[in-house]
């Protein structure tokens, strides 16, 4: 029985790194490159008419960036898998992209032989990370928890909570927002719990960290 092909589609606008990643998937039985491009509006058009299994995509392009596309691709409900390849390493970066649909984030370092069977992992259903980005999907899971807190509260104890992030005491709060100090306590102590934060310190560092 013949070994299913999986069809792929490179995205990148340096020429040399485009034309390497094509030669080196190109020497795999089951893989099968059905395009290339340079920039993200090409790669949507690619995408849309042949609908490949797989999408390499680079995140600093010009014109459209790779997170840019990746939203396009996801838009327009093609369901490839896309993973990123880049020389970003940055938290940002890496989180920004999974949340956004990527199926992985690879850098553009990673050794060859490595490279394809992390590919053929992908193609598995699998997530796929290179290994020192790893750490930062438990930072991704970390703030998705810390976002469904913030979530819980009510529009009342948000706008304590983000008068409180300003250092802002009760007092102050209470006359920012038209009401009692004591009013201003009483959601204090049910946000704090909501959020399961020790302090108002905490709290402001939890609503920070969510924005920035």
């Amino acid at each position: 029985m013949d070994e299913m092909k999986y069809s792929v589609l490179v995205v990148d606008d340096h020429p040399l790194m485009r034309k390497g990643i094509v030669q080196l998937l190109a020497l795999e039985e089951n893989m099968e490159i059905t395009g290339e491009a340079s920039n993200g509006t090409d790669a949507l058009a690619l995408a849309k008419e042949f609908e490949p299994d797989l999408i390499l995509l680079d995140l600093n392009m010009k014109g459209l960036s790779g997170l840019d596309t990746l939203k396009a691709l996801r838009a327009e409900e093609i369901t490839s898998r896309v993973v990123i390849l880049t020389v970003s390493d940055a938290r940002q970066d890496v989180t920004a992209l999974l949340k956004a649909g990527a199926d992985g984030y690879l850098l553009k370092d990673t050794e060859p032989d490595l490279l394809l069977a992390q590919l053929a992992d992908v193609m598995t259903g699998k997530q796929i990370l290179s290994e020192p980005l790893r750490p930062y999907l438990e930072n991704i899971y970390e703030l998705d928890h810390l976002q469904q807190k913030l979530d819980s509260l009510t529009r009342r104890e948000m706008q304590i909570l983000r008068e409180i992030a300003k250092g802002l005491s009760n007092k102050q709060v209470a006359s920012v927002l038209h009401i009692s100090e004591g009013t201003v306590k009483v959601h204090v102590k049910s946000l704090l719990k909501k959020l399961e934060a020790q302090s108002r310190v905490e709290a402001a560092v939890i609503y920070l960290e969510q924005r920035s």
